[in-house]
């Protein structure tokens, strides 16, 4: 009965996914303005330790990255995206060159963040292109994820340092993570893939949300007994603040989940924390957020347009799942937003960025305020998602 439950499970994720993966180039629905930014991305020099991550706008410098850092698959990721909007096939051609620099990270188990630097990139590819070198990649960035598994914990560990504060700590972020392991036990019929990542978000539903349906960023649990040890914000303003990029992790991984698995304590979850943030009495009027709900310095805080480009992707398919207005309302508004001249990344800039203001990680003053990779990656799929409607 497990199985044949499983394998239903698997078939209603693939019909419900055709709307995302259906490749129907509309360029003239993109802004002129989004458009003329693509050509920087093109134009940037390929190196396989020089994966553009963010850019400091007042010195010029661009932060560049090797294949191991999270953020390494978005950039091909980007161009996947744009190829699907225009149909160009330059954009195609350049992103297959990034994906290669990225396959070495299948062998990588001493991060979870696979999912980011591997689908984000070949997961992408794949859905433009019948590619079995991608699925083969797929699968053992798979393999390799779930020896982070901790069965007793029920959940995948997310980071190795900071050993002397955590024992087994796990990320809001990791939700994420989960879409390589469901779309590998698509790949190969093995369920194991997808019993992990279903353990591991009904582990993170238990543990990560406060009763006002805010999330914590960091659980940490004792790997003896499996308890939880803390709770914290470790990128947020203090260990109870709503960091709002966390919350948008939290509402994008469980929609997402709930496309696999139709467990509507998931699109529960999700719904919570979605009317959470877009109704927050901090939440501007043009629906991007300040980096996080709680800080004392609002409204002279920084913005995190990546926070609402995560939401306004998350809300789109959290949409076609409800029918309920409120979220392409929102998801609308940010699209629109971001569109504008105040929001784009001004075209003297010659970055491969497509937005800016965005706030990376504020309590170690980093990346504050930039043009930031994975803003761009969920910006296009939030566009290309809103199509499909």
């Amino acid at each position: 009965m497990k199985m044949c439950a499983s394998f239903t499970i698997l078939l209603v994720s693939v019909i419900s996914l055709n709307c995302f993966s259906q490749f129907k180039p509309k360029s003239n629905d993109i802004d002129k303005k989004i458009q003329a930014k693509f050509i920087n991305l093109l134009e940037f020099p390929i190196d396989s330790n020089a994966i553009p991550r963010t850019m400091n706008l007042s010195t010029g410098v661009i932060k560049k990255v090797p294949s191991k850092d999270w953020t390494s698959g978005f950039f091909a990721g980007n161009l996947w995206q744009i190829y699907k909007l225009t149909g160009d096939v330059r954009y195609k051609e350049k992103a297959a060159l990034w994906n290669a620099f990225i396959e070495k990270e299948k062998f990588n188990g001493n991060t979870h963040d696979m999912g980011f630097k591997v689908y984000c990139s070949f997961g992408k590819g794949l859905k433009v292109e019948k590619n079995d070198k991608y699925k083969a990649i797929i699968i053992k960035s798979a393999q390799t994820l779930i020896t982070r598994f901790n069965s007793k914990i029920g959940a995948i560990r997310s980071w190795d340092h900071n050993k002397e504060s955590w024992d087994f700590p796990v990320i809001i972020d990791n939700m994420l993570n989960l879409e390589l392991l469901f779309e590998a036990s698509k790949l190969t019929g093995d369920t194991k893939y997808q019993d992990i990542a279903i353990q591991h978000a009904n582990t993170t539903l238990k543990n990560h949300f406060r009763k006002d349906n805010s999330c914590f960023h960091v659980v940490d649990y004792d790997t003896i007994s499996g308890a939880v040890r803390s709770r914290g914000t470790h990128q947020g303003f203090n260990d109870q603040s709503s960091w709002a990029r966390g919350q948008s992790w939290a509402v994008y991984g469980f929609t997402m989940a709930y496309r696999y698995t139709k467990n509507k304590e998931y699109l529960k979850q999700a719904e919570a924390t979605a009317k959470y943030y877009i109704n927050n009495k901090t939440m501007p009027a043009d629906g991007i957020p300040y980096w996080d709900f709680n800080d004392t310095s609002i409204p002279n805080s920084p913005r995190d347009a990546s926070s609402a480009a995560v939401m306004a992707s998350a809300l789109v398919e959290l949409f076609s799942f409800t029918k309920n207005k409120e979220y392409l309302n929102y998801a609308n508004k940010v699209i629109t937003t971001l569109s504008t001249d105040k929001y784009l990344l001004n075209q003297s800039v010659k970055g491969p960025f497509i937005l800016d203001h965005s706030t990376g990680n504020w309590p170690k003053k980093d990346e504050i305020d930039q043009p930031i990779v994975y803003a761009d990656y969920y910006f296009l799929e939030a566009i290309i998602r809103k199509q499909a409607l």
